[in-house]
């Protein structure tokens, strides 16, 4: 039986999020979840959202600035498919939007924010940090009839893959620790943000586009995203970060 090149795609994703993930933290992991994703899956974005053990809901990632938009969004309306799929731990089938769709009913704030931005379909899956939080992945899709169940299934295992990896070192953790590092994630995801803008206006280009450099130059450098992250926003740019070549998916 002849392979794929979608199914080597896929065993170099289950690699990278559960071997090599082992030096990175955890922010980053999820990072590279949603490019291996929004790579192998007919999405146009995937973004995160965490539940912590306070019952608190917080944006963690997102893979572009409209996904970022729109899981803010579902923040502030207290509605939408991440907030669905993260408080019931489950997983949240395809669900259309548009006039007189099963969405504009379930979501009817979120629904119009969501096409205005091209978004015509949404599904989640759960990916299980601990027994305290969980995070919801929310697949985003320009078309009626995407994510499929066959999408589906390969975003749940990859989720699944990525969880048990994070819970094999968190094993010999105390639970305020695993509580401290959702906390640190979380004020990371601000630092990142605020690397994206300074270095996005000190380079002339778009915040995708920053984002995209700064997350292949600490990749390349086997360095965390939030430490090159805080060095930038302190005003310290690497050299070579500005010349750093656009990279296609992860």
């Amino acid at each position: 039986m002849p392979t794929t090149e979608r199914e080597t795609l896929v065993a170099e994703a289950v690699i990278d999020l559960t071997v090599h993930a082992g030096g990175r933290d955890f922010l980053d992991v999820l990072h590279d979840l949603t490019a291996h994703l929004v790579t192998l899956l007919d999405v146009r974005a995937v973004g995160m959202t965490i539940l912590d053990e306070a019952g608190r809901l917080d944006y963690l990632t997102a893979s572009d600035e409209m996904c970022r938009r729109l899981e803010e969004d579902q923040l502030e309306l207290g509605e939408g498919p991440c907030v669905d799929s993260t408080r019931t731990g489950t997983v949240l089938p395809r669900v259309a939007l548009g006039p007189g769709t099963p969405g504009l009913r379930r979501w009817p704030r979120f629904t119009p924010r969501a096409l205005c931005a091209g978004i015509l379909s949404v599904a989640a899956v759960p990916l299980h940090v601990s027994d305290n939080m969980l995070v919801a992945v929310n697949l985003m899709s320009t078309t009626s009839g995407a994510p499929t169940e066959q999408d589906l299934r390969l975003a749940q295992l990859l989720a699944d893959a990525t969880g048990a990896r994070l819970q094999q070192r968190q094993v010999l953790r105390a639970r305020d620790e695993i509580c401290d590092q959702m906390e640190t994630a979380l004020d990371t995801r601000i630092v990142i943000e605020q690397a994206k803008g300074a270095l996005a206006a000190r380079l002339g280009v778009d915040v995708e586009e920053a984002f995209i450099r700064l997350r292949s130059h600490a990749r390349a450098r086997q360095q965390t995203l939030g430490d090159l992250a805080t060095h930038v926003t302190r005003g310290a740019v690497p050299p070579g970060l500005g010349t750093v070549p656009r990279r296609a998916g992860p």
